[in-house]
């Protein structure tokens, strides 16, 4: 059955911003549902955007967007946070499987581990300042 058959119940009191009926448009939304991208692409892309959802997330995704990779220590000056700071916000992206890490020595580095994360950050920023 469409999603898009059924009346909503309507009771006493009709809301105005909302619809009456189930669905108005049906092939519309026939077209989007048989159109939507698979639950596993979805997943993916709600992990990057919430990585994108802090400011100093961001700073750190920048500065590993051109094939740096970069020091704990060095990523805390950057942010101008104390490394125990910075190293938790690494965790979180590397928990999420955005980044990837290398011990050498007494330093940890990370970069990206897949560059598609760089091309969303770069091209949404050239949109913003465009």
């Amino acid at each position: 059955m469409s999603p898009c058959n059924l009346e909503l119940p309507v009771s006493d009191a009709k809301p105005k911003d909302i619809c009456q009926i189930r669905c108005f448009n049906v092939e519309l939304v026939n077209h989007v549902q048989n159109t939507l991208p698979s639950d596993d692409t979805l997943e993916t892309a709600q992990i990057v955007f919430s990585a994108l959802g802090d400011r100093s997330r961001l700073k750190i995704l920048y500065a590993l967007s051109h094939d740096q990779e970069l020091c704990v220590c060095d990523i805390a000056t950057l942010l101008e946070v104390k490394v125990a700071t910075a190293s938790h916000h690494l965790r979180k992206l590397r928990d999420l499987k955005i980044l990837k890490y290398r011990n050498d020595g007494k330093l940890a580095y990370y970069s990206l581990r897949d560059r598609r994360v760089s091309d969303i950050l770069n091209y949404s920023l050239r949109q913003l300042v465009d």
